[in-house]
């Protein structure tokens, strides 16, 4: 009971920071391995996917009634995204994805630093293309980094956030509703391979989804309050502790 209870809560705070603007997993993974150490890996990463799932989903249903969606464009990226995923699922099991672990937080720090130098970025929402144009890029977007979730994954929903500013000229807020909507297409993907495969705890994955579904409604809200400079603000906090997560993994253990 007591360890339903530690990743419940872990699963609250996931679902917060995942609905402001991305992480999540940041919170929730490390946690599911404190408490079962020796689970597997694949069934821990599993158990997660079947948590987080809800959550994203209800936050981009919270975000659709209150931030202005171009979903022509966005639902065809969502499905390519959706692909991405699976292709680098796929890929995963024929190459190993080590030479990540140690570019990831480099590639982070780089992110952190142009966001840091460019103090506009993301502050208004002015897109940069309309149409065909928009469905493209935004399509390519999806597929890059669905199928980096599905290759190796950390950072995901901040990698959304920070290319649908920087290539599609969204401000903070909308970009990180858009990016919830991605992430639904690439969690399902995932959370698909890890249910076929066994490898997710139902009854422990249903509990946190309940609690990750009340952190993403309590994250959305404050986003959608306080808007864009919040969301900056979040997404500078969270790539720092992704930095510091990554850099540790990749240098240091």
């Amino acid at each position: 009971m007591l360890e339903l209870v530690i990743v419940a809560l872990a699963s609250l705070l996931a679902g917060f920071v995942d609905a402001v603007v991305g992480g999540g997993g940041l919170v929730l993974v490390p946690a599911l391995f404190s408490v079962f150490p020796q689970a597997a890996p694949a069934t821990l990463f599993g158990t997660n996917k079947g948590a987080s799932v809800w959550g994203t989903a209800w936050s981009t249903v919270q975000y659709a009634r209150r931030v202005s969606l171009n979903w022509q464009a966005l639902l065809p990226a969502a499905a390519v995204a959706l692909l991405g995923s699976f292709a680098g699922a796929w890929t995963v099991t024929l190459i190993s994805a080590d030479f990540l672990r140690r570019a990831l937080p480099l590639i982070l720090l780089a992110v952190l630093i142009y966001t840091l130098l460019r103090k506009d970025l993301g502050r208004v929402h002015a897109p940069r293309f309309a149409g065909r144009k928009e469905t493209v890029v935004a399509a390519a977007i999806g597929f890059t980094i669905g199928f980096y979730d599905g290759f190796f994954g950390p950072g995901t929903g901040s990698f959304f956030v920070f290319l649908f500013v920087r290539l599609l000229g969204y401000d903070f807020l909308h970009a990180s509703a858009t990016a919830k909507l991605m992430n639904v297409g690439t969690n399902i993907a995932a959370l698909s391979l890890f249910a076929m495969k066994g490898h997710v705890w139902w009854h422990i994955a249903l509990v946190m989804a309940v609690t990750n579904v009340l952190g993403s409604l309590i994250g959305t809200r404050m986003a959608l309050a306080r808007g864009a400079g919040f969301v900056r603000g979040m997404f500078v906090c969270v790539v720092g502790a992704l930095i510091l997560k990554t850099g540790w993994d990749a240098f240091l253990r």
